[in-house]
């Protein structure tokens, strides 16, 4: 999950990934951001063989991008 609201931005995001790892699928759900991050969230779907999560999410902060590992939990 991550804390990018805009659609411009997430189409920023997933060209970069895209480019650094073209040999995975990348994907934005854009979430309700009422609530502060991480319950506001927006969701980036990786589909791929092989994924270094670790790097994508090190590639993402760099950018200024909060992200993390979806877990399951409710958010009131």
């Amino acid at each position: 999950m991550t804390n990018v609201k805009s659609e411009i931005l997430s189409t920023e995001i997933l060209q970069f990934l895209e480019n650094g790892y073209p040999q995975l699928k990348f994907n934005f759900n854009l979430e309700d951001f009422n609530k502060p991050y991480p319950c506001g969230h927006s969701i980036l779907r990786i589909e791929g063989k092989t994924i270094d999560t670790y790097s994508i999410i090190q590639q993402l902060k760099s950018k200024g991008i909060e992200c993390e590992l979806l877990a399951d939990k409710i958010c009131r």
